[in-house]
């Protein structure tokens, strides 16, 4: 210490406690050591009680340090005790001024560290003043319950401080160790009493230090002698958890100003203030690393050269090689390495010549590479694995989280846009949507390409039930007029016993609808008729209840017929309804049995819609799926399977008629379409529809087709029992009549076959089919 400064004033401002800096508490430590059994020790504690005669200012607080810069030699030896000449040089120690920020003792690294020009503390960079004086004002309160209301100290929490690291323009970490060793509590007059409920008070508020200051007031205390405050870096330590935590937060990986903290973190923890931090992630869906933009990935190799594409595939071959060699890449200098040289010229363009790349892995999956690289030879080395291990699951945990955050903005826009995709365009659908996010994240605007499907051949097939509408429309009407009866009978009922001519107008009312219902049902008179019940007639049966006891039977009768859900008579439309969803489901069931077979074949898109019968679509074709050759035989056993299936069903519903409660036939049909067509998915309607005005011919077949009649007949052309296979080529007819024959070989089809002609429909014309019926 070459510089004498005057002890800071302690104010309340700085610190609300009166201190004295005094070296009485370490001097009667000596004195205790006098005739200790270590024989050094002793010596030395003689030593300074012999010495220490001639300094009797140092047995008074010391208000001026020329007192201690006077005895300097002795000041030092009476520090000894903390400061041992073997570890002056290499600890973190320093005394300082009672609970203030003055250090007149210390080590050489205390003062590199942590003191100022004039012995002042440094601020540390997480903490203010403000925050430091009430941390030192609530350790003098727990020594002052220590030392006059014996109530021992609770375990103090850590207090970390981090430095600015001038050497390296970085910052530490140091865990900061006060010990009160040699500080004295002295109460100015008699000391107060404080009872069990005050002290449970302070307890409960332990951080609420007004409180504190009015139970304890600071006036009448004094700290006297001085504190031992020790740093032992805990930089990796902190580094590492702060990198736990920053890792698991959601947009670490997406934003660049949060990676940034990120590299700074890991220049901190190798103390290497150039050291550039990259990570590249490996994208499944294309089977290689990619660089999704600065917002998403952050790698500093696989980034658009100047002017050279090459490079990055360069990078690429680099990785593939370490996903190979399954173990980190170490160049200690690229200049003198073995690299490609397109690589190392690259490398050494970047600004990196020293670089370690290591896989980010989830078990046995390949996330995508951590990349540290350093402008400076030997910077990084194998020695530098042993850390990078520390924090390299915490990167494979943020990057697996990332793309999986990124696989459900993916899927949110597929959900947005596209709603339910089949699995097997799955694949082009979230390419699509990855290109939306990278457009958005380069700055581009994030419109959804076209998503549209070339070159693909339609099968369609439809198993409809003759006569649903005619079936329902007839149920409907019976319901309704058996609803019509039984509330007639209740108001014949009530016009026996009480004149009333409300309940003949309303009978009136009935009868006329029941007329009408005899030659017919119409949809508006089933709305407006079951309107009136419910408005007119229905309210009158509450009060004919209350008020005509000779009523009852009959209104009960009424409510017992309802349907407790819908409140209306649902006899014979129910049966009808259950009838139908019991073909339906057989064939739904049936289709999707057969699906299941068939993508097994061959990947292709199916859609099936239930209306009253069930109509599949399929598309096949090599750009619906993705790496996978595609050849007319893969046609030719769809279209195969697909009349085998229709058999089948034709078969399940024959044997299902007779267990129905009505009584339903279904007819079945497959649409031959010989021409390949593109689809196109509309994003407004959300579905696929074919793409271009040559195309649209199919859509029109498939809408007219199913109610067709033969050419000059009133036959339909679709009969229950048989199944009608629509072609407009005779090529068309020729391969399904190979099927046919198969299929009665197989015992499947009956020998029967026709060969008719379909009348022309609007804009169709010249189509035929073949009639087939299906063995029972």
């Amino acid at each position: 210490m070459n510089t004498v400064v005057q002890l800071p004033q302690p104010g309340i401002d700085a610190f609300p406690f009166q201190t004295i800096l005094s070296f009485s508490p370490i001097i009667e430590y000596w004195k205790a050591k006098t005739n200790d059994p270590n024989k050094a020790l002793s010596l030395v504690a003689r030593q300074i009680a012999k010495e220490l005669k001639d300094a009797p200012e140092l047995l008074e607080p010391i208000e001026n340090f020329e007192v201690l810069e006077k005895h300097y030699e002795l000041v030092g030896l009476l520090m000894s005790a903390i400061f041992p000449p073997a570890t002056f040089e290499t600890e973190t120690v320093g005394a300082i001024t009672p609970l203030q920020d003055f250090s007149f003792y210390f080590s050489p690294k205390f003062s590199e560290i942590i003191l100022n020009e004039d012995h002042h503390l440094k601020q540390p960079l997480n903490m203010d003043a403000e925050t430091r004086r009430y941390y030192l004002t609530r350790l003098a309160y727990l020594l002052i319950l220590e030392k006059f209301y014996h109530i021992p100290q609770p375990a103090r929490e850590p207090l970390i401080f981090t430095i600015p690291d001038y050497k390296t323009g970085l910052y530490r970490h140091y865990n900061i160790e006060l010990n009160a060793s040699f500080l004295k509590v002295r109460h100015d007059g008699p000391v107060q009493e404080l009872s069990q409920e005050a002290i449970t008070s302070l307890y409960d508020n332990f951080h609420d230090l007004n409180l504190w200051l009015e139970i304890l007031p600071p006036d009448q205390f004094t700290l006297e002698g001085f504190y031992i405050m020790k740093m032992i870096d805990v930089t990796d330590q902190e580094v590492l958890s702060s990198l736990k935590y920053d890792l698991l937060q959601t947009d670490v990986m997406l934003a660049a100003d949060r990676f940034e903290q990120l590299q700074e973190k890991i220049r901190v923890l190798f103390r290497r203030p150039n050291l550039q931090l990259g990570v590249t992630a490996f994208h499944k869906d294309r089977n290689t690393f990619v660089n999704f933009g600065d917002k998403i990935n952050h790698s500093f190799l696989v980034q658009p050269a100047t002017g050279e594409p090459n490079f990055t595939r360069e990078f690429r071959f680099l990785y593939k090689q370490l996903m190979l060699d399954n173990k980190p890449l170490v160049v200690k200098d690229v200049a003198t390495s073995n690299l490609p040289e397109k690589v190392k010229k690259e490398l050494l363009r970047l600004g990196i010549n020293n670089i370690i790349l290591v896989l980010l892995r989830s078990h046995d999956e390949t996330l995508g590479i951590l990349e540290l690289g350093s402008p400076n030879p030997n910077d990084l080395d194998n020695f530098s694995l042993a850390k990078i291990e520390q924090f390299l699951p915490l990167f494979s945990v943020a990057v697996k989280r990332n793309a999986e955050e990124i696989e459900n903005r993916v899927q949110a826009i597929i959900k947005e846009r596209f709603t339910a995709i089949h699995p097997v365009l799955e694949w082009r659908f979230r390419e699509a949507a990855i290109n939306m996010i990278e457009n958005a994240e380069n700055g581009k605007f994030p419109d959804m390409e076209p998503i549209v499907f070339s070159e693909v051949y339609p099968l369609y097939g439809v198993s409809d039930v003759r006569g649903s509408s005619t079936e329902r429309s007839n149920a409907i009407q019976e319901d309704l007029i058996e609803h019509l009866h039984l509330a007639e009978n209740i108001l014949k009922a009530a016009i026996q016993h009480r004149e009333l001519p409300i309940l003949d107008e309303l009978k009136f009312f009935i009868s006329k609808n029941l007329r009408k219902l005899k030659h017919g049902l119409f949809s508006e008179d089933e709305v407006s008729i079951f309107e009136s019940i419910k408005t007119e007639v229905e309210p009158l049966f509450e009060y004919l209840d209350a008020t005509l006891p000779e009523v009852r039977p009959a209104i009960k009768a009424y409510w017992d017929a309802m349907d407790p859900k819908l409140g209306i008579l649902y006899k014979r439309r129910k049966n009808f309804e259950e009838s139908l969803t019991t073909l339906n489901e057989a064939i739904s069931d049936l289709l999707d049995e057969e699906e299941e077979k068939a993508q097994a074949m061959y990947p292709h898109y199916f859609q099936k819609y239930k209306t009253d019968g069930v109509e599949h679509n399929i598309y096949v074709g090599a750009s619906l799926v993705a790496g996978q050759p595609f050849d007319t035989v893969v046609l030719k056993n769809l279209r195969l399977w697909q009349l085998m299936m229709m058999c089948r069903i034709s078969k399940t519903t024959a044997t299902l008629k007779q267990d129905l409660k009505v009584c339903l036939d279904t007819t079945h049909l497959i649409l031959i379409y010989g021409q390949p067509l593109s689809i196109r998915f509309r994003l407004d309607e959300r579905q696929f529809d074919v793409d271009g005005a040559y195309n649209i011919r199919y859509e029109i077949l498939k809408k007219r087709i199913d109610k067709a009649y033969l050419a000059n007949s009133d036959e339909r052309l679709t009969q229950p029992g048989k199944i009608a296979i629509v072609y407009s080529q005779a090529k068309e007819a020729t391969e399904y009549l190979e099927y046919i024959d198969y299929l009665q070989h197989k015992g499947v089809l009956t020998d029967e076959i026709e060969n008719v002609e379909i009348e022309e429909l609007q804009g169709v014309k010249g189509l035929q089919a073949l009639r087939v019926k299906v063995k029972l």
